[in-house]
């Protein structure tokens, strides 16, 4: 919410804070889309897209409308935000429903009543990290202003993602040691076995069964069984 008399630069420094005060990735990501799509001139929606295995996938949105258009480029395999993702920082789209450069995306725009588009991508220091999506049903919503403002947003954008998933894998490692420390404690009482023994038996047990050692340390902590 704009706060009285805060113009652009003091709503991306308050922005940016509250970005950094959320507590996950996912918070993050869905605090994103809806301040853009309050904070960028033209924008009736937005989305965060990534991407696993080379698979788009839509991790955040504000609205129905744009996470259908997000599945609608998956399926067609074409569209902004994927040349977004993989080509160029931005990507301005003034109608969809007539743009030549997605031919399969444009016969099946109206499916998700989607008309313009302005893609960035969401990167620091080399890491891809997606791409933010805004869009309207308008033709020609987006103009000058509303590309530059996307480009100062998606910059505090991806510093506060990439911190937070910095934090988040931090915390699973933890977690992560503490039940692997757990697991090689039970297989040491048990067995009368060194640490380095009893590590290389989850790890065994690991490789076998195809399961990460986390998880087959986590079943042996929680029901002391060791399943091969």
């Amino acid at each position: 919410m704009r706060e009285p008399g805060e113009g652009l630069e003091q709503r991306l420094a308050r922005l940016a804070l509250e970005l950094h005060a959320e507590e996950s990735p996912q918070a993050v990501m869905d605090r994103v889309v809806a301040a853009a799509a309050a904070l960028v001139p033209g924008a009736e929606d937005a989305t965060l897209t990534r991407v696993r295995a080379r698979r788009v996938f839509s991790a955040a949105a504000s609205g129905e409308r744009g996470r259908g258009l997000d599945e609608l480029q998956d399926q067609v395999g074409q569209g902004p935000c994927l040349d977004t993702l993989f080509h160029q920082e931005v990507t301005h789209v003034a109608d969809l429903s007539t743009d030549e450069r997605w031919p399969e995306l444009a016969a099946r725009a109206g499916e998700v009543d989607l008309r313009s588009m302005l893609c960035f991508r969401l990167y620091v220091a080399g890491d891809n990290l997606g791409a933010l999506d805004v869009v309207s049903g308008v033709p020609g919503a987006f103009g000058e202003e509303s590309e530059e403002v996307g480009q100062l947003f998606v910059a505090h954008a991806a510093s506060a993602l990439a911190a937070s998933e910095q934090v988040e894998n931090l915390r699973v490692a933890v977690v992560s040691r503490d039940v692997i420390g757990q697991a090689k404690g039970i297989l040491m009482e048990r067995h009368k076995i060194t640490a380095d023994q009893a590590f290389a038996l989850l790890s065994r047990v690991s490789q076998e069964s195809n399961r990460k050692l986390r998880d087959v340390a986590d079943e042996l902590a929680a029901t002391g069984r060791l399943r091969r």
